[in-house]
């Protein structure tokens, strides 16, 4: 089976995943490289069902992950939100040499654009010679060197909420999500208010007690970004300094906020595990439709009800979203069918969130980069191999995209992206994810055994169905 032209996945049977935090793994086949499959909600926070498939470049149906889970943890899914594609062993001088071969689920990194958002103030932040006030169980003040994790923790959870989302016909979860502007638009994973959407009940409740009703100003399935805006924002909001993952290196210290198994404003800590990282993710319902990322991996404890809420540095700006987990078992705090975190967490670059987050406010619908070719999830391959047909019945090379354009044909197995090592459909739809409509990348490819390298600007598509 194969998905449409556009980085479009047929997902194959999953092999042996990772219990997903937040949703099963859906299992389809192929993986089309065409325009940027919709993610399910994927995350540490609110479960929700999707659709499977998923396309290499921001296509559907994106496949269904084989592993990792959402942060969220919805009651009673086997695999939570967030599920792990099983990956192949990276090939020696691979890009990931050495980490373990699995795929998570996250968001993936973007660049960063100018508009809404904050930046990282400057370096010092003048906040060296001062201290930060920090309340204990007792309400008495505690003085903290600002740039301490408690300091730190102090200054950041104002402006994080729990998100509560409940459809209809009273099924919901909880999930978690930080303030992005001073005109209340709150930004947090897609899952996490998936079902909300289609006329649900959505509120954001503050660490100081207050609770807001909101309402969805656009989500974006395939990358797991959605922006909610608060009814009656407080003209006091403050939001989280965004940070640049670009720049975050292996070992940098983390803290992430959330409410892991409903347990609101609980700050944990830890690394930055890996970059780059190849994540698939769904609710793992049977219908359900994978997101992709190429996610920062980390150790702080993140458990369901963690998605949405933000990731930061040792100086407190946002580094990403937290997403899903890797996890071996279920069951604890969070009732049956949730699992919780063993130091394998997954978040979303907020280079990438912030891009989406900014198209989402301007036009409420996600864009996504796309090469328009149809590409194999399976890890029989080493790479991404262009299928021999696309989604019902299409070509497997959009006729006039962006690949086609390029001189890519069915049959031929991608292995790079510019320097970036590809060794799956799943990684090269995360690497796509990764740029935007426009930009220009070298795509290398085999063909009869041969190596080829090609210029390819990138297409594009609006909304999450093709």
């Amino acid at each position: 089976m194969s998905t449409e032209n556009e980085g479009t996945a047929v997902p194959p049977a999953p092999s042996a995943p990772p219990v997903p935090v937040e949703s099963p793994a859906a299992s389809p086949q192929e993986a089309a490289a065409r325009g940027g499959a919709p993610r399910p909600h994927g995350g540490v926070d609110a479960p929700g069902p999707q659709g499977p498939g998923s396309p290499a470049e921001g296509s559907w149906p994106p496949p269904p992950p084989a592993t990792p889970s959402y942060a969220d943890g919805g009651v009673g899914s086997g695999a939570g939100w967030g599920s792990l594609y099983q990956q192949p062993a990276p090939k020696p001088g691979g890009r990931r040499g050495g980490l373990a071969a699995v795929l998570v689920a996250a968001l993936v990194a973007g660049g960063l654009g100018g508009g809404l958002g904050y930046t990282l103030a400057k370096n010092n932040d003048n906040t060296s010679s001062t201290t930060v006030s920090v309340s204990d169980t007792g309400g008495s003040q505690i003085k903290r060197d600002p740039n301490s994790i408690a300091g730190v923790a102090a200054k950041a959870l104002p402006s994080t909420v729990t998100i509560e989302a409940e459809s209809t016909n009273g099924q919901g979860g909880t999930g978690t999500g930080f303030v992005f502007d001073t005109q209340g638009h709150i930004v947090t994973n897609n899952h996490v208010v998936a079902d909300a959407v289609d006329g649900g009940k959505l509120t954001a409740t503050f660490p100081s007690g207050k609770k807001y009703d909101a309402e969805i100003v656009g989500h974006a399935q395939g990358y797991d970004v959605a922006v909610i805006k608060l009814k009656n924002a407080p003209s006091d909001l403050k939001p989280l300094p965004l940070g640049n993952s670009d720049k975050v290196a292996v070992g940098d210290e983390t803290i992430a906020i959330g409410a892991p198994f409903g347990l609101s404003n609980t700050v944990t800590t830890g690394i930055i595990s890996a970059k780059n990282r190849p994540v698939a993710s769904s609710d793992g319902s049977s219908d359900s439709k994978a997101s992709y990322m190429s996610a920062l991996q980390t150790d702080a404890s993140i458990n369901p009800g963690n998605s949405g809420g933000p990731l930061l540095d040792a100086r407190g700006a946002v580094i990403g979203i937290n997403s899903a987990i890797q996890s071996t078992g279920s069951g604890g705090l969070g009732g049956v069918g949730q699992s919780g975190s063993i130091g394998l967490g997954f978040a979303i670059p907020i280079n990438q969130a912030k891009y989406v987050a900014q198209q989402l406010i301007k036009t409420g619908k996600p864009v996504y980069a796309k090469i328009g070719a149809s590409v194999s999830l399976e890890d029989t391959t080493d790479g991404a191999k262009i299928t021999d047909q696309g989604l019902s019945g299409s070509a497997a090379v959009e006729p006039g995209g962006p690949a086609d354009k390029a001189g890519l044909k069915p049959g031929d197995v991608i292995t790079k992206l510019d320097d970036m090592v590809i060794d799956s459909g799943p990684t090269l739809i995360g690497e796509i994810w990764t740029h935007k409509p426009g930009d220009k990348v070298a795509i290398t490819y085999k063909r009869g055994g041969k190596e080829h390298t090609v210029d390819l600007t990138l297409g594009s598509r609006i909304g999450d169905s093709s």
